[in-house]
C-alpha cells in the first residue's frame, strides 16, 4: 500500500463529514478542500547582493522538501535601484502529498516553537476563501540549522482553498488543525 499523509487521511475520514454537517452540503464534491500552499519570501537586499536570493531559495527548499524558484522583478523601480528581470525573492508551490506533509509539520512542530504563541490571527482571509499567514522567523522550522543562518527573515504562507466564503475556508483550516485565536 502506498504512503498517504496523516492529514490527507484525516481530511477524507473526518473533515469531510464535519464540514458536510456544518454547512449542509448535498454532495461530497461541494466540500471545500485545500488546493495548494504557496510559500514566498521577498529579499529586498538582493538588489545589492545576489547571493541572498540563493540563500532564500536554499532555505525554502529545506523547509518544504521541494525545490524553490527565484522570483523575478516585473518592472523598473528607480528609487529602489531595481531593474526589470532582477531576482528579488523566492517561492515554492506545494500540492498533493507534499502540501499535506508541510501543513502537518507547520501545525505540529513549527508553530508551537514560536515564542509566546497563542494562536494565529483569523483576519488573514481575502474574501474568496484563501488565507495568508506571515511567519516572522524561519528558525521555527526544525529543518533550519540556527548556526548556518546568515540573517533571520520571515516569509508568507498562502493557503488556497476551493471554498467560496471565508467562513467555509476558516472551518476547513480549523478542522485540519490550524490553531486560530479565540475571539
Amino acid at each position: 500500500m502506498a504512503y498517504v499523509p496523516r492529514l490527507k487521511e484525516e481530511y477524507k475520514s473526518r473533515v469531510i463529514a464535519a464540514l458536510t454537517e456544518e454547512f449542509g452540503y448535498k454532495n461530497v464534491m461541494q466540500v471545500p478542500k485545500l488546493e495548494k500552499i504557496v510559500i514566498s519570501r521577498g529579499v529586498g537586499a538582493a538588489v545589492s547582493d545576489k547571493k541572498l536570493v540563493d540563500y532564500a531559495v536554499e532555505e525554502l527548499t529545506k523547509i518544504t522538501g521541494q525545490k524553490a524558484v527565484p522570483t523575478i522583478s516585473k518592472k523598473d523601480v528607480a528609487s529602489f535601484k531595481l531593474r526589470k528581470g532582477m531576482p528579488i525573492g523566492a517561492k515554492v508551490t506545494l500540492r498533493g502529498e507534499r502540501m499535506y506533509e508541510f501543513l502537518d509539520r507547520l501545525i505540529t512542530s513549527a508553530l508551537p516553537r514560536v515564542r509566546d504563541f497563542s494562536g494565529i490571527k483569523s483576519t488573514g482571509f481575502d474574501g474568496r476563501g484563501n488565507y495568508n499567514l506571515g511567519v516572522l522567523e524561519q528558525i521555527i522550522f526544525p529543518e533550519i540549522d540556527i548556526d548556518k543562518v546568515n540573517k533571520i527573515a520571515g516569509f508568507d504562507i498562502t493557503f488556497v482553498t476551493s471554498a467560496n466564503t471565508d467562513k467555509e475556508a476558516k472551518s476547513l483550516l480549523a478542522e485540519l488543525g490550524l490553531p486560530f485565536k479565540k475571539n
